[in-house]
């Protein structure tokens, strides 16, 4: 285990392939009640380059209309999402270090092409809880910086089965992802990248 700046917390292949398999199988199971779609970035509509889904209690969406925001229900069909897999929750529990549950997962599928923007987890409300981070399938660059846009970034490769903790003052620091490495990974059939974000919302 290493400690990042900003008390970012980077677990190099935590969990192993047969681990990986399983949730990859959970995560299948999720998405056929709850279909991937694609967000929308607020205000403009523009189409955000990941396919996206949640699990548990509460979802993260976005749309142009109403921006971002956690909601009880799939923003398609309208179904409640479906409940977090214990084994998710086995691992917050291990890992997180904080007393309260958990109440989204994100789903997030990266295409080869795909990449994720600099950005703040910063819609709960609960922003003593650490965000929990999984990988899988190929690998990505990701990117980390300070408390403020502008602040100096470092980036590292996430590999599949990898564990990536945002906490205490980390919380908040901006972070994303500048880019997929295609073929890095056999765990998804088609390629791509699967990242699980679990968060606590509600103080």
């Amino acid at each position: 285990m290493s400690t990042l700046l900003n008390g970012i917390r980077h677990l190099p292949g935590y969990l192993d392939r047969a681990d990986q398999e399983h949730l990859v199988e959970l995560i299948r199971g999720v998405v056929a009640e709850a279909p991937l779609y694609v967000p929308e970035m607020p205000g403009t509509g523009k189409p955000m380059s990941v396919r996206m889904t949640n699990c548990g209690p509460l979802g993260w969406v976005t749309d142009r209309e109403r921006g971002y925001r956690y909601q009880p229900f799939h923003p398609a069909t309208g179904k409640p999402w479906p409940a977090m897999p214990q084994e998710l929750l086995g691992l917050w529990e291990k890992l997180a270090g904080y007393p309260k549950l958990p109440e989204a997962c994100l789903i997030n599928f990266y295409s080869d092409d795909a990449k994720m923007g600099l950005h703040q987890d910063r819609d709960e409300t609960d922003l003593e809880a650490p965000v929990l981070s999984v990988s899988l399938g190929n690998s990505c660059l990701f990117r980390v910086g300070g408390l403020n846009r502008k602040d100096k970034t470092g980036s590292f490769r996430l590999s599949s089965g990898d564990v990536v903790i945002l906490g205490g003052e980390g919380r908040l620091a901006f972070h994303g992802v500048d880019r997929i490495y295609p073929g890095t990974s056999m765990l998804l059939n088609n390629g791509g990248r699967i990242n699980l974000t679990l968060r606590r919302v509600n103080s």
